[in-house]
């Protein structure tokens, strides 16, 4: 029997829809405090259940985890989710409370779950009930009503602030240590720079003396910096020295997973497909990929044409970078027929994110467009897919989401990086200054 002063101390938590179909396993993180979850909340899993996208993976998998819950869910005790954790029960509310229905006319499943939050502190007055809710909008709603309501940050990053750039700049660097990196094969032992303290695996570094300057990066293995040289890849030159770093993993075998961030312009997708054109003969296919998150959330279903017509839109970005790979090239040139060739024996393909699931990917370079619009769960589900001698590069613009219940804290792309950081296989190269051109640059800056 559940000791009453526990449960008036622990919380009353009332999931949204939103919160399980970003992650199903929710219910384990919520340590001693009760979950609730909305009758609405089942009848909108239940249409969530077919198909083959992350949501309604997590629809399915949370409804077979509540389903295995032995106990009577409807009761007010609920079942109990653990030792030393709450309780978690289904609540059927009764009638609509008058001052929701007289400040939201429609009946509609947002408006029923906070109802349902409502209903539960009137029934349980010594109970602090709380919204979770990954929808802004409905959060400012119950606040309106006086109801408190908060996100779900169990896989939010810390801060933006502190996540992982990928590079140092170390200034005032001794001048023989800078001449060591190019009279001594562009390698130096970790001891001989104990001015950088705790270097990570695949970490890039601007070391500078005055005029001097060299790249370099931490090879963890042999517990030294390498020097790092400003090689094209495919006609694609660097420009600056982030794009130097870039280029230098994602052209390292030893490298299998690559993380690229930067605002528009920084050249995050052209870099990855150049590399991936330069290492082709390493790899049996070139795979390109985006999610598809129309603006506006519109479906592309509203879009005239077949697939193939509904999906260019949102794929013709990547053909664009192609195309100015193509350009580095004189038309007689065989290495700008060469990618025509690839793309029509599909040792080229660009293809929807929505595409890959299910594949194993067997020596396949793949690179996955706009992973900011990616949920943790989508990121792992993508790099599972991964088999032998392939390597997945992730770009995208974290300030820059188009999904609906994601921030720069909570997306995919930022989760990787937090975890992935310092893992000898993995790299992650911030990108921070715009070489489309000098109005783009300006308008990514100001506007």
């Amino acid at each position: 029997m559940t000791d009453p002063s526990t449960k008036r101390s622990s919380k009353l938590l009332v999931l949204d829809t939103n919160v399980i179909l970003h992650d199903s396993s929710c219910i384990n993180n919520f340590e001693e405090h009760d979950v609730v979850i909305p009758i609405t909340v089942i009848e909108e899993l239940d249409r969530f259940k077919k198909g083959n996208d992350d949501v309604n993976y997590h629809a399915r998998n949370f409804l077979r985890h509540l389903d295995e819950i032995s106990g009577d869910m409807l009761s007010t005790d609920g079942a109990s989710l653990g030792p030393g954790r709450g309780s978690i029960r289904v609540v059927i509310s009764g009638l609509m409370d008058e001052e929701l229905r007289a400040a939201f006319f429609q009946d509609e499943p947002d408006h029923r779950i906070l109802n349902t939050a409502l209903w539960l502190r009137k029934r349980e007055p010594g109970r602090r009930v709380i919204l979770v809710s990954k929808d802004t909008n409905l959060r400012i709603k119950a606040r309106s009503l006086g109801l408190p309501a908060e996100d779900y940050t169990s896989d939010k990053v810390e801060s933006f602030d502190k996540l992982y750039t990928g590079k140092r700049t170390i200034n005032e660097v001794p001048g023989e240590v800078v001449d060591h990196f190019y009279a001594n094969g562009g390698e130096v032992p970790n001891g001989e720079l104990p001015f950088i303290p705790n270097p990570l695996a695949n970490e890039n570094f601007i070391l500078r003396n005055g005029s001097k300057s060299v790249l370099a990066t931490y090879r963890a293995a042999r517990e030294a910096f390498v020097r790092v040289e400003k090689l094209a890849a495919y006609g694609v030159k660097p420009r600056n020295a982030e794009q130097s770093f870039a280029l230098n993993v994602l052209t390292n075998n030893d490298i299998n997973l690559v993380s690229m961030v930067g605002k528009a312009g920084t050249g995050k997708t052209l870099l990855a497909l150049a590399a991936a054109l330069e290492c082709r003969s390493q790899y049996r296919q070139i795979l390109l990929a985006r999610p598809v998150v129309p603006l506006s959330n519109k479906d592309i279903g509203y879009l005239p044409g077949d697939i193939a017509a509904k999906l260019d839109p949102y794929m013709q970005p990547l053909f664009d970078n192609l195309a100015v790979i193509r350009h580095q090239f004189d038309e007689r040139d065989p290495a700008a027929g060469r990618i025509q060739e690839m793309l029509e024996a599909e040792k080229l393909v660009i293809t929807p994110l929505a595409y890959i699931r299910g594949r194993s990917l067997q020596r396949v370079f793949l690179i996955v467009d706009e992973a900011q619009n990616l949920t943790p769960h989508e990121v792992k589900t993508i790099i599972t897919r991964a088999g032998e001698r392939t390597k997945v590069v992730f770009t995208g613009d974290i300030q820059q989401i188009d999904h609906p219940y994601l921030d720069s804290l909570s997306n995919g792309l930022s989760y990787l990086i937090s975890r992935m950081v310092g893992q000898p296989i993995y790299a992650h190269i911030t990108l921070e200054k715009g070489e489309r051109s000098a109005l783009a640059d300006l308008a990514s800056d100001l506007l």
